[in-house]
């Protein structure tokens, strides 16, 4: 029998092999994590939450102009408006001061908003300006994939990613009484600078001559600032880096998980999960615009709600005039912040950016930012019969037109379109009063369909024909071209003739 006060060396032992398992899980879980994301954990960093639109353009313009040595700037959006022309004038000053300044904008998000005005006022005061992936004639699709990333990198040492565009409209309309967006962003001081100006040499180096190896900042070179650890999560299209990590995380939360989206158009397979973790106990929650600035958007993520509802999950419905982040936030630790949306578009087919944060701090500012957003928001329940309707009576929401470019928002759509359709006709799940808008929307669009089938066929027959013959044509250039640059290195590997007899075959070497 051991004495009173004697350590016991099973308990001491029991305890060691706790501590080993818990070690070894926690290890295991960083290993998935960087598996999903394709992103390494980078700890040292100082972060600030940016919530308001104008406090963001101002923490913006006050990094860039004190940028020393050099500026990269990517936005899906960089409007010739009051907001774009305020950036682009703190921009050329810089490169006045002999500052290396840098932007990529996306030529689809830009048709109608970027001009060729401003292009012009921004190169000829030095900036390097490039359009990411326009539209040209031998990729009659290659358009479909959008840079929808919105970074700044200043001199290596501070950086910011986010949801929000260079464009007035964030602001609203004060004289029409149309308040600002709502959209969120993050200001990063530390080593994980780095990994998000590595991001924009990326998109860079996809429009043109890559950035020099001199002007990227090692990891090493940057000091500490902060104790905030980070991954940055740059993808681009079919690597569903965030789609992965996404539903990891809504596996793993224990707790609380709490989403925020723009443009929700949930795949079956991501649905499944936010249900299995609702159902499991955790409180998840989704809140999205009650009116988006694109209107074919907000029919289709209502059409997904019920599933959503009937497995516990709560969905609330913005009260202002756009709710445009793209946020996350898993047990008050795991928080996500970029431009990603919660959809397949964004998950499969944009270059994207976001920071995927594990830091107690920063993901209690996301809670409390998250509960106050609702407090502007209309909670949508079930009723009997499993009806969808609003908790209580939402004020009226202003009418937005959405940007030009939203070839990512019409796919998801298409998607959601595809699936309630498909359905309807396959009887694979009882469908809601929410998704009856989309069927008679389907309908009137088949209809249609068949009449020009059948009472002017050439009226489908030709654009058919004359697509064809696009891909035709572009895939004969393309096949040419390669054949061309395979004869070209066949012939410079080549060694030349020497007029001398083939050697004499012998049995083979032994070695």
């Amino acid at each position: 029998m051991r004495a009173l006060g004697t350590p016991d060396p099973d308990a001491d032992s029991d305890i060691a092999a706790l501590a080993a398992a818990a070690t070894d899980l926690r290890e295991a879980a960083e290993q998935a994590f960087s598996r999903m994301a394709g992103a390494p954990l980078v700890a040292g960093n100082r972060l600030r939450l940016l919530t308001d639109v104008r406090a963001h353009f101002d923490a913006w313009l006050e990094a860039i102009r004190g940028a020393r040595r050099k500026i990269h700037l990517e936005s899906y959006i960089f409007a010739d408006d009051a907001v774009g022309r305020e950036f682009a004038e703190a921009l050329a000053a810089k490169a006045r001061e002999g500052v290396r300044v840098r932007v990529v904008y996306d030529w689809l998000g830009g048709l109608g908003t970027t001009s060729s005005r401003l292009v012009r006022a921004m190169t000829a005061a030095g900036i390097e300006v490039r359009a990411f992936n326009p539209f040209r004639f031998a990729s009659p699709f290659g358009w479909l994939a959008r840079d929808h990333r919105k970074s700044l990198v200043v001199d290596g040492a501070l950086a910011s990613v986010t949801g929000i565009c260079l464009s007035a409209r964030w602001l609203g309309d004060p004289g029409r009484g149309v308040p600002p967006w709502r959209d969120t962003g993050v200001m990063i001081e530390g080593p994980a600078v780095a990994d998000l100006e590595r991001a924009f040499a990326e998109a860079w180096a996809a429009c043109g001559a890559p950035l020099p190896r001199e002007d990227l900042t090692p990891r090493r070179a940057i000091a500490a600032a902060g104790d905030a650890a980070l991954r940055v999560i740059a993808t681009v299209p079919n690597t569903a880096a965030i789609y992965r990590l996404d539903q990891l995380v809504a596996s793993l939360a224990r707790e609380r998980l709490w989403l925020a989206d723009a443009y929700f158009v949930g795949t079956p397979a991501y649905v499944q999960t936010l249900r299995a973790a609702a159902a499991d106990g955790v409180d998840v929650r989704l809140l999205v615009p009650g009116a988006s600035d694109v209107p074919v958007i907000s029919p289709l993520s209502r059409a997904g709600y019920r599933p959503l509802l009937e497995a516990g999950v709560r969905v609330f419905e913005w009260n202002g005039s756009m709710m445009h982040a793209k946020t996350a936030v898993a047990d008050g630790r795991w928080a996500r912040v970029g431009s990603t949306n919660l959809n397949i578009a964004s998950w499969l087919g944009n270059w994207e950016l976001d920071v995927a944060i594990d830091d107690e701090r920063f993901g209690a500012e996301m809670e409390a930012a998250y509960e106050g957003d609702l407090a502007n928001a209309t909670e949508i329940v079930l009723r009997e019969r499993s009806h969808v309707r609003l908790r209580s009576p939402r004020r009226a929401a202003l009418p937005h037109r959405g940007p030009r470019g939203s070839a990512g928002r019409a796919a998801a759509g298409a998607l959601r379109l595809g699936n309630v359709v498909g359905a309807a006709l396959g009887a694979r799940r009882v469908l809601g009063p929410a998704e009856s808008r989309l069927m008679l929307a389907a309908a009137v669009l088949a209809f249609a369909v068949a009449l020009l089938l059948f009472f002017y066929p050439r009226v489908i027959a030709y654009p058919l024909a004359v697509v064809a013959a696009w891909v035709a044509v572009t895939l004969v250039i393309q096949a040419r071209r390669l054949h061309g640059d395979g004869r070209a290195r066949s012939r410079r590997k080549r060694p030349p003739r020497r007029n001398r007899p083939p050697p004499e075959l012998g049995p083979p070497e032994r070695e």
